[in-house]
């Protein structure tokens, strides 16, 4: 690869970190494919990545040397483990498991009843997602800190990418799935099946999973559910608190949640990017890229497009959503969006049920989260508790 290649533009400029969106916006219609030292390659329009996610012989997934089960892996591999992953997002499982889910949203909400005013990334968004996260994997409570903790750590280290801290991160992980397994061998327990229980169990070319693989799984759905989940919590109660006449529509008719979070998220996506790598020369947008080059799928820019989404900044409930990009598309699939949806649709659930009002604080605007983060870093908002929550089942 040339080191002499000249820059299109630098995701971590002042400009850029002013305004992601707004930047990506500016990217896909100036500059559609643009190559930058930090990414490599990044897409912005929805046409292009759309073919890279169809094509996963010219693009690979496996883009770094670390094992990464399965998202990681091409095909014939990827399969393998796909079908051992997809069984614990099945529509029966998130049926089971969101009673729970429900239950530790709405004790959330309850603890910080009687507050005016709300940080609602610390309050709500990060602790929401680490427990619910704990609660689906089988983990104790005594986790939820270490999780949150990890979380904000290896997004920190990713930041400035500093691979020595980034490897002890990944270790620290580990230490944990490995104690945890440990204690479940040694107890023997197979009466609570739990999810890191079953995937001892869990068999993929005729052989046990082992700890590499177990560890890889779990720090692939802590990683992106952790993550992404707080990130989308947080900006559907931004978008909801500026929009006051959505959020009472929604409070009524709580049957238009799903379709109002999925094109809010639309609208602000909660996840940045995915990357892949070229196993051969290809050309996209005019641009020559060569073969082992780095490539970034920019998913914020696609779900903004206006060649496919008509008056693509505006909301709109009556919008097509199978265009979407939130959760990808082809065999990489997320098999966790079943999940993500059940806990959002939730977590939106329980703060709407236990409030009367969410408004926005105009004098602490919301501060965007930087780079490789997207969302808000905090959501200050006031709260107009419910004196006796309304509890909505759909």
């Amino acid at each position: 690869m040339s080191h002499t290649r000249s820059q299109d533009w630098d995701p971590k400029s002042a400009a850029v970190l002013r305004d992601q969106r707004a930047a990506f916006d500016e990217m896909r219609e100036r500059c559609p494919v643009a190559y930058s030292d930090l990414l490599g390659w990044s897409l912005f329009r929805h046409e292009d990545i759309v073919r890279v996610l169809n094509d996963h012989v010219t693009f690979s997934s496996v883009v770094s040397k670390n094992l990464s089960v399965p998202n990681g892996m091409d095909p014939p591999e990827h399969g393998s483990y796909r079908r051992v992953i997809e069984r614990y997002f099945a529509p029966q499982t998130m049926q089971e498991f969101e009673p729970q889910c429900r239950s530790l949203a709405a004790d959330l909400v309850r603890s910080l009843y009687g507050r005016a005013e709300l940080e609602l990334m610390g309050d709500f968004a990060h602790p929401f997602a680490a427990r619910v996260q704990c609660a689906f994997l089988g983990w104790p409570a005594s986790m939820h800190e270490p999780l949150r903790r990890w979380t904000q750590k290896n997004h920190a280290a990713t930041l400035v990418q500093d691979r020595q801290a980034m490897a002890e991160i990944a270790q620290e992980f580990a230490g944990y799935v490995t104690k945890l397994l440990q204690l479940r061998r040694a107890a023997d327990i197979q009466s609570t099946q739990d999810v890191t229980t079953g995937l001892t169990s869990q068999q993929v070319k005729g052989r046990p999973l082992n700890d590499q693989e177990i560890t890889s799984i779990l720090r692939n759905w802590t990683v992106g559910e952790i993550s992404t989940i707080s990130a989308a919590v947080g900006v559907v109660a931004q978008y909801l608190a500026e929009h006051t006449d959505l959020q009472q529509q929604v409070r009524t008719q709580r049957g238009l949640l799903p379709d109002a979070i999925e094109e809010i998220l639309r609208l602000y996506g909660p996840l940045l990017a995915n990357r892949r790598v070229t196993t051969r020369a290809v050309e996209i947008g005019g641009r020559s890229i060569g073969a082992g080059e780095r490539i970034s799928l920019n998913w914020v820019a696609a779900n903004r497009d206006g060649r496919v989404f008509t008056d693509p900044q505006s909301f709109r409930l009556d919008r097509d959503a199978s265009a979407n990009l939130l959760y990808g598309a082809g065999i990489h699939v997320c098999p966790g969006a079943p999940l993500a949806r059940m806990e959002l649709r939730v977590a939106v659930q329980a703060l709407l049920d236990g409030t009367t009002r969410i408004d926005p604080m105009t004098q602490r605007p919301p501060s965007h989260a930087l780079f490789p983060a997207s969302g808000y870093a905090t959501v200050p908002v006031q709260i107009t508790f419910a004196s006796q929550p309304v509890v909505h089942h759909q």
